[in-house]
């Protein structure tokens, strides 16, 4: 059945919701059980999610076209203007939005030639490849927080090695290396990020 020349349902439908719930599981493993249980940041669940979910339903749409290499070297032109003309992004964000797209693309473009298992097997070999990661960068790396410093006397760098002695007195934890931010003068106020072993 058909309405304006194009048809009402056919057998994609099926394949499009069980890769879509497949791409949705495989999402929500990453972006929740790996990146948001690992990072203080959790201003970008919201994007990868809406990232991940759209780009897997633009890419399952366009396989039904042939795209000449313009089309698809316009489309990367608008991840890239849209890359540039946002706050730029931490490298780890931003290899999670990589990552998040590369699920989604993969998901969305498979066909007949890769079977459902391959499909798992390669959504499962990333998230534990990045779970792996995230306990060797806890274990191994430091970790970085903004804090607001009032002392603004000690900022100078005669007094550094006091700086980092209250720092690590107030907080509790051993301070590796710190670097002075935007300073106040007028509050008497410093942004500093401290780097630190969690």
């Amino acid at each position: 059945m058909e309405f304006l020349d194009i048809p009402l349902f056919d057998d994609d439908f099926y394949k499009m919701i069980l890769r879509f719930f497949i791409n949705l599981f495989f999402l929500t493993a990453i972006v929740k059980y790996i990146y948001h249980k690992n990072n203080e940041n959790k201003d970008y669940f919201f994007t990868f999610y809406a990232i991940g979910i759209v780009v897997f339903f633009l890419c399952f749409t366009l396989k039904k076209y042939e795209l000449d290499l313009g089309m698809a070297l316009g489309l990367f032109a608008i991840f890239g203007i849209l890359r540039y003309r946002t706050v730029p992004l931490d490298v780890k964000e931003m290899t999670y939005l990589f990552v998040i797209i590369g699920i989604s693309v993969m998901n969305a473009l498979s066909n007949k030639k890769m079977s459902y298992i391959e499909i798992i097997t390669a959504n499962s070999a990333i998230v534990f490849a990045l779970y792996w990661l995230e306990l060797y960068w806890i274990s191994n790396f430091l970790m970085s927080k903004k804090i607001v410093y009032e002392t603004i006397e000690n900022i100078h760098p005669d007094n550094h090695e006091k700086l980092k002695k209250d720092l690590e007195q107030r907080l509790g934890i051993e301070i590796y290396d710190f670097e002075i931010g935007d300073i106040n003068f007028l509050r008497d106020t410093a942004q500093i990020t401290i780097r630190y072993k969690p």
